[in-house]
């Protein structure tokens, strides 16, 4: 009987009871940071005077923000509590998101967003270390791939909202609105979140030891490699921080400017982007859980990277040659949204089989933190291009060349990610340099 078989005969509370607050969570947070594009192409370039490359610095400097608690976040929530560290997170950046409702002027605008992103920083790598302290590496890339549903969820729910809010009201009033809502969220995040399986007394027992003894199992396996100095000197580390790089430019280049390729596609009202902003993120969740559940079952973690990159490039590109065509070009851009980001649960299964959990918290920091700047450098160059050549056509031309290169770059990471799980052993360090199938 294999090792998944096994897992199926456990209770599973744990995926009603620890998921949907993680959810919940990150998909406010992903409401909150980027309900911007809706504001931008609702009313708020005009009010504040922004052109398009302005717009793009405006929604990507929340990256360089985010940066700076990634470490130190995930270091909190492995080493003392991950939910404490969410809670007080979720309260810091509902307040800064609701200011941004009151900016008067770029300067006002760009401040708010750097905080904003400061606030939000260590939420991500902390809701990382919570699905790594409930799920056990084989369960990993299910788990990983509802948690991202929360983004999906939010772009699914803040075109349509956020449209309905302009539409009643103004650009301001989305911030107002949508940035109170963590504060409510608290009631539920707050009595349902443990930590551990060991503090909760809601588990069934058997459920609570098969947890405990996995995770036990697979830490034993990377015994011995506890310093950052060690991980610091790994290749394995800088390869997917620069993949996720590579990532977020595509995914924060599609989310930012996906409104105004709609109102240049179809030349309509606020309102109707949002609906039709809406539809590719449904389609999200789908490839999400089933890239997730493809990589489970096979543990070919590289390949089910690779193909939402590529099949994310050759969309791009179909939705500029088949402009002229509303409806059609429309359709590849659903296309995108059903891929864009289907490589992220499995991506999150590759860090907790190289890194011990004593410093995978801080390791995820640093992926998740230098892989964010791509959020900050892709939407900047495409404002730039829409400035520079008067169109989104050759900005989607180039974006497209983003995830063809991260293809070749995620095959240069270890061979054994690519094999079946019930053969997967921890990687040791240096695995990348001494592996010559990579």
């Amino acid at each position: 009987m294999t090792r998944i078989e096994t897992a199926r005969l456990i209770p599973n509370q744990r995926w009603l009871r620890v998921l949907p607050p993680i959810v919940l969570v990150y998909t406010l947070n992903f409401i909150d940071r980027t309900n911007i594009a809706f504001a931008i192409a609702g009313g708020m370039n005009a009010e504040l005077g922004l052109s398009a490359s302005v717009a793009g610095l405006a929604a990507g400097i929340f990256s360089i923000g985010y940066l700076l608690l990634q470490v130190p976040g995930g270091d909190i929530a492995a080493k003392r509590s991950a939910k404490r560290y969410v809670t007080w997170s979720m309260i810091a950046w509902a307040i800064i998101a609701m200011g941004t409702g009151f900016a008067a002027n770029t300067w006002q605008l760009m401040t708010l967003r750097f905080l904003l992103g400061v606030a939000e920083g260590g939420t991500y790598p902390a809701l990382l270390v919570l699905i790594s302290n409930w799920f056990p590496r084989e369960e990993s890339g299910r788990a990983n791939s509802i948690f991202m549903f929360g983004a999906s969820l939010a772009n699914f729910v803040t075109g349509p909202l956020s449209g309905w809010i302009i539409s009643l009201y103004g650009w301001r009033e989305v911030f107002f609105i949508e940035g109170a809502l963590p504060l409510v969220a608290l009631l539920f995040w707050l009595p349902m979140v443990s930590d551990r399986p060991e503090t909760t007394g809601w588990l069934a027992p058997e459920e609570r030891d098969y947890i405990v003894t996995k995770l036990a199992q697979e830490q034993k396996a990377l015994a011995g490699r506890g310093s950052y100095k060690e991980i610091l000197a790994d290749s394995n580390l800088w390869k997917l921080s620069a993949i996720y790089f590579l990532f977020q430019i595509g995914m924060n280049s599609y989310i930012y400017w996906l409104p105004t390729i709609l109102r240049s596609l179809t030349q309509s009202g606020i309102a109707t982007i949002g609906l039709l902003a809406a539809l590719p993120y449904l389609f999200t969740m789908l490839g999400q859980y089933g890239f997730g559940a493809l990589s489970d079952r096979t543990g070919n973690r590289r390949l089910y990277m690779v193909l939402p990159a590529l099949c994310f490039a050759g969309a791009l590109v179909l939705s500029v040659l088949t402009h002229g065509t509303i409806w059609l070009s429309y359709a590849f851009l659903v296309a995108c949204g059903a891929v864009y980001s289907a490589h992220n649960g499995v991506f999150w299964t590759v860090p907790p089989a190289l890194f011990p959990r004593e410093i995978a918290g801080g390791a995820r920091g640093i992926i998740n933190g230098l892989g964010n700047l791509g959020g900050f450098v892709g939407p900047v160059l495409i404002g730039w291009s829409i400035t520079m050549f008067h169109s989104t056509n050759g900005a989607l031309y180039a974006l497209a060349v983003v995830p063809i290169l991260n293809a070749i770059l995620i095959y240069t990471l270890p061979s054994a990610l690519s094999h079946q799980i019930v053969h997967q052993a921890a990687l040791p360090s240096g695995t990348a340099q001494r592996d010559k199938a990579a």
